[in-house]
């Protein structure tokens, strides 16, 4: 096994660090452990095995207490990928499919194949492979009570699920292919997951004026996309703000506008993260002549930008999903628009 040290764990994922979960992370917060023991590769902790699969949770934990083991704390799972300068992947901060084969369902593969994929503290086999058991509840404001705590696996969002502070809720009673567990050992330790989750409406009218700071912060950052759209982009001038939450413990800025010429003026909103300093610019959608208008149908992670030019009215989807926001598809024919599906979720 491995020796994790005593030392500070920033749990979860700070706040403009993308991409993040807000409704099931940490924000970044700083949590001393005292040092356990960990092992090298899932059970049966052997380089070059098959690891495990189809356990339920009662069972990776009999089998890790035959061994005078027990199942990992999330959190302590967490420290063991993140190494001692808390990166957000296991080999560094910058997302790289190839190390860990993240990007795709769980295959099973033997232990140690993947060389690279490995902590700081040598801890190997974390991602890319098998979803692992820990023995922390899933909590997170859910009315899930019940839920156990995964971490590590595999899924087609790799960026997203092969990050440290990633983490899905399963039935203790679950056995999947796709599911197994490594043990630690020492007195476990006792700090766990603590997240209050405050859900708002999804659109909310703000009022913001022109002259306001954030109105000029947001004008002076536009992304190439809105300057590209508008003819003097510093001239937009800002009438117009929502706050819209896509997802729990998460609000963005809308700012709409349009800019000053008389004749074809130009129009759009620009989507935004308050942080300190200047504001996080995540995103923008056009909507030529016409003052922009939002509109949230069904899944709060999306939203439409209705708008118009010579041709027709229209609308424009932006689509939110893991802290950051990409402008989707146009639609013209708004007496039957095209209905838009939810984003899949991924597969636990």
């Amino acid at each position: 096994m491995v020796w994790i040290p005593p030392g500070a764990l920033v749990a979860g994922t700070p706040d403009g660090v993308l991409p993040r979960l807000a409704d099931q992370e940490m924000p970044g917060e700083q949590v001393v452990l005292r040092g356990f023991f960990v092992s090298v590769y899932p059970y049966p902790n052997e380089e070059a095995a098959i690891p495990l699969a189809n356990v339920t949770h009662s069972e990776a934990q009999a089998l890790c207490e035959e061994r005078g083991h027990r199942l990992c704390t999330e959190l302590e799972w967490e420290r063991a990928c993140k190494g001692p300068e808390n990166r957000i992947y296991e080999y560094g901060d910058r997302y790289r499919p190839e190390v860990c084969g993240t990007g795709s369902e769980p295959r099973m593969l033997p232990s140690g194949l993947r060389v690279a994929c490995r902590s700081e503290f040598g801890v190997r086999d974390m991602h890319g492979s098998l979803w692992e058991w820990t023995s922390s509840p899933w909590g997170r404001g859910t009315k899930d009570d019940k839920a156990m705590t995964t971490r590590g696996g595999n899924a087609a969002a790799g960026e997203v699920a092969g990050r440290c502070a990633n983490a899905a809720p399963r039935a203790p009673g679950t056995r999947s292919k796709a599911l197994g567990f490594r043990c630690c050992a020492g007195p476990p330790n006792t700090a766990e997951v603590v997240l209050h989750v405050e859900r708002k409406p999804a659109l909310e009218q703000r009022s913001l004026d022109a002259d306001d700071p954030l109105a000029h912060a947001a004008v002076r950052a536009l992304p190439d996309a809105a300057r590209a759209e508008l003819k003097r982009p510093d001239e937009l001038r800002v009438s117009r703000a929502w706050a819209w939450h896509p997802v729990g413990n998460e609000e963005l800025w809308v700012l709409g506008g349009c800019t000053a010429e008389v004749s074809k003026k130009q129009c759009g909103v620009v989507v935004l993260r308050r942080a300190p300093g200047a504001p996080q610019i995540l995103g923008w959608a056009g909507s030529s002549f016409y003052q922009p208008t939002l509109r949230v149908e069904h899944d709060p992670r999306y939203l439409w930008v209705y708008g118009g030019d010579d041709r027709s009215h229209f609308r424009r989807l932006l689509r939110y999903a893991h802290g950051r926001v990409t402008l989707g598809e146009t639609q013209r024919n708004m007496k039957n628009p095209t209905p838009v599906k939810g984003p899949k979720r991924e597969k636990r």
